[in-house]
């Protein structure tokens, strides 16, 4: 399914509320992983990234970018939405860095140019997952590294659309969940945890780990309701995938 078009006048016209309303958490601090905005220092998913010649495939107004660059990280932020872009151009700091307009399931780089590739919440949640990673894995050099953060199966099956809300209840078909329907003709994607694997894997890819982030009973979400609050404390709302190319 071709979503590029679509996807991308959805997050034109929505960047600006976006980034007003989720700007003042994620831009606050560096490195925070997810909807729960939990440090990379807890989790370690990326590591040391000095030198490193790095893509964000998804970088939105730039948060998780203009943090890598300051740590001396080569950084190219990629995102569909011009609009996204040109908050990520407004945004940047001292430590400066290239903005790429680009879909990530025609990424425009070279094979063997990367050190790291990764995302949250970004190009591998608003692309074929099937086109996309390939698409990494290409750009990756020998021993670079894919890491990414989605949504869990689990919280995208408990989603309950009538309530706007995560339940206890599951809602949604599990092995369902290739392509989920969002405002205004955009779509997102999700896999099952053997698909997900069956991707990795088809790419070339090994899999180094699986990090199922656990907030804190009381951490806010700050995108989603759920119902209980702790519910991810409970079930695994993410995932976040560590890689290797070999």
């Amino acid at each position: 399914m071709d979503s590029i078009s679509a996807n991308r006048r959805f997050w034109n016209q929505i960047s600006s509320a976006y980034q007003h309303e989720h700007d003042p958490q994620i831009g606050a601090a560096p490195r925070l992983w997810g909807t729960y905005a939990i440090p990379d220092a807890h989790l370690h998913a990326l590591g040391d990234v000095t030198g490193k010649r790095v893509l964000e495939l998804g970088c939105g107004a730039g948060q998780w970018s203009r943090a890598l660059a300051a740590e001396g990280a080569t950084v190219v932020g990629l995102d569909l939405s011009e609009a996204q872009l040109a908050a990520a151009a407004r945004a940047m700091g001292a430590a400066r860095y290239p903005l790429v307009q680009g879909a990530a399931e025609h990424l425009p780089f070279a094979a063997d140019s990367f050190d790291l590739v990764f995302c949250d919440y970004g190009g591998l949640s608003w692309a074929p997952p099937h086109l996309a990673v390939p698409q990494a894995a290409r750009i990756l050099r020998r021993g670079g590294r894919l890491v990414f953060n989605v949504a869990s199966p689990w919280f995208e099956a408990c989603y309950d659309e009538a309530a706007g809300r995560v339940t206890t209840t599951l809602h949604q078909d599990y092995f369902g969940l290739d392509t989920i329907a969002e405002d205004q003709g955009a779509v997102s994607y999700q896999l099952t945890y053997g698909d997900w694997i069956k991707v990795l894997r088809g790419a070339g890819l090994v899999i180094d780990d699986l990090i199922e982030p656990r907030p804190e009973p009381g951490t806010a979400n700050g995108y989603n309701q759920t119902d209980p609050p702790d519910w991810a404390y409970r079930w695994p709302a993410e995932m976040i995938w560590v890689t290797h190319k070999p």
